[in-house]
């Protein structure tokens, strides 16, 4: 099974102000954006990264630059379906104004039935849909391209990357706005024939080359099932480790991600 590291954007300057910036052209990172993508790019460095695709606005196409910037990396592939949510009359708003609109409270407790206003509005189901669509079709090719300890990056937004995490938990999308994506955090889930495992959420600092897995031996009677397993007990985590490790324990490891504060807002993800 390969393992997707789900990166966020870094910051830009819309995110500081509180602005949605939504599809706005021309919107790169700010000088701290810019700083959390070389330092997330220099966490990257040692990961062997076998395919990086990416959202086409400026901040995330910026972001992946930053980890396709290690010699040998390959070019990052834009995927429209991987694009920040069509906001409709929102997009360019003060979050503090929207915060006052009656569809605010909505967009907070029952998200699955949201469609923005105006021409070109989006539903978050719609961008559920084609966000986890994108995701899965690619992971299944990357896998059957470089084999099932394939690394791979898609660099999106934080609506966006919050549904992915919804549906990898199997959480009903009415909850995905209890999920925390900062700017440039990574996320990694391992999909597996019968589940998906969410191995770290929203981490901004850790030790991102202790969640590669290790080598294992190829066992063909169980694999499909072994790696859906959970290790029950919990495992051994995913650090380094000697000997063989059972595929259930590989596919379940899980460290401590740097969880940010839950917010209530969905609007960050700009």
């Amino acid at each position: 099974m390969a393992t997707l590291f789900l990166v966020r954007h870094g910051r830009t300057k819309a995110n500081a102000d509180g602005i949605l910036a939504g599809w706005t052209p021309g919107l790169g990172l700010d000088e701290v954006g810019r700083g959390q993508a070389e330092k997330l790019g220099t966490r990257m460095a040692g990961i062997p990264v076998t395919g990086v695709v990416t959202s086409p606005l400026d901040r995330c196409q910026e972001t992946a630059g930053a980890v396709s910037a290690a010699d040998g990396r390959p070019v990052p592939v834009v995927d429209a379906r991987l694009g920040e949510v069509r906001y409709g009359e929102w997009e360019g708003q003060e979050l503090k104004k929207l915060a006052k609109d009656p569809l605010w409270k909505v967009v907070q407790q029952h998200p699955s039935g949201v469609r923005f206003p105006g021409d070109g509005g989006e539903s978050l189901r719609a961008m559920a849909d084609r966000a986890v669509g994108a995701i899965r079709e690619w992971d299944a090719r990357i896998e059957a391209e470089h084999g099932p300890d394939a690394i791979w990056v898609a660099v999106s937004h934080g609506d966006v990357i919050k549904a992915i995490l919804a549906d990898a938990l199997s959480l009903h999308l009415d909850q995905f706005q209890r999920i925390v994506v900062d700017p440039c955090s990574v996320s990694v889930i391992r999909y597996t024939p019968l589940r998906s495992f969410v191995v770290r959420s929203n981490d901004s600092g850790g030790d991102l080359a202790a969640l590669v897995p290790p080598a294992r031996k190829r066992r063909r009677s169980r694999r499909g099932t072994a790696d859906s397993d959970a290790a029950v007990g919990g495992g051994a985590g995913s650090g380094p480790s000697t000997g063989a490790r059972s595929a259930s324990s590989a596919a379940s490891s899980a460290g401590p991600g740097r969880a940010g504060t839950t917010r209530p807002s969905t609007a960050s993800s700009a």
